[in-house]
């Protein structure tokens, strides 16, 4: 068994969301005290932002590549190897200004990647990673899923979907900056959690 844990809040292991990622990991570690579990967290170790450079790495002939470029690749290609030998994914997604965190968008360009994780095909895209449970545990600081202000849950999914990967179950702690709610809307995510 092999556990990929992405950890995208800014906050790190201080975020609510990676507070539902460390309850999750001791769930399977528990189930699957063998597996082996990578951890990458996205604040602690920031993923560089696409530009013309990367992009222009990942876009030339892997013969024409000069050693900085192939270094480009070869992190790109550490990412991608880290999805797809994973058995089960865990990720923390939280909410910032109706988006997704810039560091997990960053993750999300560099491996997504045309003919590696994904190709286009004469009937539309089609992904090329094997599908695995992905647990995404949503964290909010407002009231936002079922709503169409959620933009992270069908963006999230159209995502993993693109690449092949459709078993996503989505775990939401909404109203953490409600002092009123949060302390509730915690709980009930680690229940649910604890009974899945």
């Amino acid at each position: 068994m092999n556990i990929l844990v992405i950890k995208s809040s800014v906050f790190g292991d201080n975020g609510n969301s990676s507070s539902l990622v460390n309850t999750r990991l001791e769930q399977l570690k528990s189930q699957y005290p063998e597996a082996t579990v990578v951890v990458r967290d996205l604040a602690a170790e920031p993923i560089p932002h696409l530009d013309s450079e990367r992009v222009g790495a990942f876009f030339t002939a892997a013969e024409e590549r000069s050693a900085g470029q192939q270094q480009i690749d070869d992190f790109s290609m550490a990412l991608i190897d880290e999805l797809k030998t994973a058995d089960r994914i865990v990720l923390g997604l939280p909410m910032y200004n109706f988006g997704i965190p810039s560091q997990l968008k960053s993750w999300i360009d560099h491996v997504a990647r045309a003919g590696i994780t994904f190709r286009y095909t004469e009937n539309g895209p089609e992904g090329l990673v094997e599908d695995k449970p992905v647990t995404v545990l949503a964290a909010r600081g407002g009231l936002y899923a079922g709503t169409g202000n959620d933009t992270v849950t069908p963006y999230i999914r159209m995502f993993f979907a693109f690449i092949g990967i459709t078993s996503l179950d989505f775990v939401y702690a909404e109203g953490l900056n409600m002092s009123e709610v949060k302390e509730k809307a915690m709980r009930e995510a680690e229940a649910l959690l604890r009974a899945s």
